[in-house]
């Protein structure tokens, strides 16, 4: 069974966008397309039409979001099977249950909301923290919107959030023919294990260098035409990857999942990114 990737779609300009890429997402991979459009009008007007056979004033209007969304899907490209889903839920609740049968969700940067100052609409957000699959924010410059770039850009995690990730980034880098930039950070201690003052310019650390080596030899191995270019470099990691995804056409980061936890589960430098990355965002989850 092929599972579709799933894109939020409300109409707003950001949703369209996020459908685009989606669209050109699911040729990459050959994969069905499924559009959800979270709707509440049952709860506000009542599931059954009144009394002249009228539909609820709300139902309307989500099926012409709905419909003008499949239109432009398949006027960009018309093999990509297309299905659509109205859901009677708020729309991150929706989005998360529907990811659990889908190879990826897809959302745009923000909604519909009147807030339009924030960074990162609240359904993203919690998209992101929650769901069981990759959820990718669609954000970013023309440049990255637009992936002609040619490079994938991997923010490599500790071992408990990384080999879900790098994998997704390996299947990435395949389906696009393009290299896969590995990068690991790193802090500068102030002092060395004898207590002496650690001076700006020594050797990158070996720690991180045996991480990047260690994650990325297996892996590699099972894509040898997949050109990779690996970084060790100081800094931050949030500050890091912002700074490398101008020159990228997607970043990806690990996030934890604990089981039996509850609320959002999202580590801080996949925080910083959906905020503030030039190119689009995968977040992966890792199953603890």
């Amino acid at each position: 069974m092929t599972l579709p990737l799933v894109v939020g779609v409300d109409g707003s300009a950001p949703s369209l966008l996020a459908l685009d890429w989606a669209v050109d997402e699911a040729v990459r991979h050959d994969l069905p397309l499924t559009l959800v459009h979270a709707s509440l009008w049952e709860r506000y007007e009542g599931a059954l039409p009144s009394a002249g056979g009228e539909r609820p004033s709300g139902q309307v209007p989500a099926e012409h979001i709905v419909a003008l969304a499949a239109d432009r899907a398949e006027r960009r490209e018309s093999e990509v099977k297309v299905t659509t889903d109205i859901v009677p839920e708020d729309a991150a609740t929706a989005l998360v249950r529907a990811g659990e049968q889908a190879f990826a969700l897809v959302t745009g940067s923000r909604g519909r909301g009147r807030l339009k100052g924030l960074l990162l609409g609240s359904v993203g957000l919690a998209v992101a923290a929650r769901a069981h699959c990759p959820v990718v924010v669609v954000r970013g410059d023309r440049a990255g919107l637009a992936g002609t770039h040619g490079r994938i850009l991997l923010g490599l995690g500790d071992t408990g959030t990384g080999s879900e990730a790098l994998r997704f980034a390996f299947r990435e880098a395949v389906a696009r023919g393009c290299t896969l930039d590995v990068v690991r950070a790193w802090r500068r201690p102030a002092h060395d294990a004898r207590g002496n003052p650690v001076r700006a310019g020594e050797p990158a650390d070996a720690a991180a260098c045996a991480l990047l080596d260690a994650s990325l030899g297996a892996a590699a191995a099972g894509y040898p035409r997949v050109r990779t270019h690996r970084s060790v470099l100081e800094g931050p990691a949030s500050k890091v990857l912002v700074d490398r995804s101008a020159a990228a056409d997607l970043v990806i980061v690990g996030a934890r999942r604990r089981t039996g936890h509850f609320g959002l589960q999202l580590g801080r430098v996949a925080h910083t990114l959906l905020h503030h990355s030039a190119c689009p965002v995968a977040v992966v989850p890792q199953r603890s």
